[in-house]
């Protein structure tokens, strides 16, 4: 997979939220801090199913991505190695990336989803996108707009799906997802 310039600048967002302590690198621990955080945030006990349920899958998910980026095998993976493993072919294709996301995004939303209704109100989504990944609440606000395209003052899992998919295979820098984590570095896109 060719990564055009205007991915290369949203992967490199999207590690910078996942390096929590801002080493440089990510690691496990990085996982392990932002599904506590964001359980923490929503009150939910460590042992709960919901909170369970998060950690293994954000545990997961780092396990993936030291299997196919960790290319030192020196336990954590750099910005280049992260960067990399999109260029061989990580996502794949839209679809594939869906049937592998949809089960992290229903763990946030059984603990976000604080009424158990399918949709997230704008403080919610404040909540879990600080607490998971660092976003500034000014740019979770604006996120949250961005995605709401029905002005209904809720998103659902499946809004957020679309957004992320956006945020991974669309280069339109107009796109709800190429906002999905704030604003990105002023460059010029290819």
């Amino acid at each position: 997979m060719e990564i055009s310039s205007f991915l290369d600048r949203k992967l490199g967002r999207r590690f910078r939220t996942f390096d929590r302590d801002g080493d440089g690198f990510i690691q496990r621990k990085d996982f392990e801090h932002s599904a506590s955080m964001m359980i923490e945030e929503f009150g939910h006990k460590p042992d709960s199913p919901a909170a369970q349920r998060l950690l293994s899958l954000s545990l997961g998910l780092w396990d993936h991505l030291a299997t196919v980026a960790d290319a030192d095998d020196d336990g954590q993976i750099s910005e280049t190695e992260y960067k990399n493993a999109f260029a061989a072919g990580l996502l794949e294709t839209p679809d594939s990336f869906d049937a592998a996301y949809r089960p992290f995004l229903e763990a946030i939303m059984g603990i976000a989803d604080t009424d158990a209704d399918g949709r997230l109100t704008e403080d919610d989504h404040v909540r879990w996108t600080g607490s998971l990944m660092g976003l500034p609440q000014a740019d979770a606000r604006e996120v949250f707009q961005r995605l709401d395209s029905d002005s209904d003052g809720l998103i659902t899992t499946g809004d957020l799906l679309e957004a992320i998919r956006e945020y991974y295979f669309d280069d339109d820098p107009a796109s709800s997802g190429s906002w999905l984590l704030g604003p990105l570095d002023q460059q010029t896109t290819d």
